[in-house]
């Protein structure tokens, strides 16, 4: 498991939601810090990967696990 600086839990949400809290939280963060979110929304693997390229920031890691889905995105 890689490090993170900060974690989102967006379970529950449907698209946009995820995304939105996502770019709120990025924000936040410096240059180079990883953002670890947790969605519970299918869609949202596809949106993670269109939202990274979009925004230039790193999609590292992209994973399902008991129908959670983790992502984690370095800031660019």
């Amino acid at each position: 498991m890689a490090n993170f600086d900060l974690e989102l839990d967006a379970s529950g949400l449907n698209c946009p939601l995820p995304i939105l809290r996502a770019k709120k939280s990025l924000a936040t963060l410096e240059s180079g810090q990883v953002l670890r979110i947790i969605a519970t929304d299918p869609g949202s693997v596809k949106d993670f990967q269109a939202f990274a390229k979009q925004t230039g920031n790193e999609l590292i890691e992209s994973h399902e696990d008991g129908g959670k889905f983790y992502f984690l995105i370095r800031k660019s």
